[in-house]
């Protein structure tokens, strides 16, 4: 038999809304840094702005480009921001992760070698797509469903 747990137990282990969303950006933010240091970026130089013939590899799996560590930064700094709140933070996992699923998709219907392939994804980077995807609405759904449990308890 198992029993959903209580808000205060998640509070306690440090899983918030805020904290979680504010972690997550960091990684992003971090992983797009990353992506521009020679080394850690593998085939650096063959890095190009955009495009599936971009030979750079993150952690020498994961395809990058230009464009693709900049998204990567991008997604981090919103993150960060959306953190501040519970609600922004609720929305930045949910539409986060849906946007990680639809790029899933994505990169399951394109030809990796072809023009649509402009970010450009690999197949490591699918998966983790739908890794990411699927934490992300699952972090934002259980954590949005405590926070909407304590807001709900102040009102009423």
């Amino acid at each position: 038999m198992t029993t959903a747990s209580h808000p205060a137990q998640h509070h306690m282990m440090g899983l918030t809304l805020h904290n979680t969303a504010l972690g997550i950006g960091a990684v992003f933010l971090l992983f797009g840094v990353l992506g521009f240091i020679p080394g850690i970026t593998t085939n650096y130089g063959a890095m190009n702005f955009a495009g599936h013939e971009s030979g750079a590899m993150l952690l020498g799996v994961f395809q990058v480009s230009v464009l693709h560590n900049i998204v990567h930064l991008l997604f981090g700094v919103a993150g960060i921001s959306m953190a501040r709140t519970n609600p922004t933070a609720r929305w930045f996992l949910l539409g986060g992760g849906i946007v990680y699923l639809v790029l899933w998709i994505y990169g399951l219907v394109i030809d990796m070698n072809g023009a649509a392939n402009f970010v450009p994804f690999n197949s490591a980077d699918n998966w983790l797509h739908l890794v990411l995807g699927l934490g992300m609405v699952g972090l934002g759904l259980w954590l949005g469903r405590d926070a909407m449990e304590k807001t709900k308890g102040r009102t009423s």
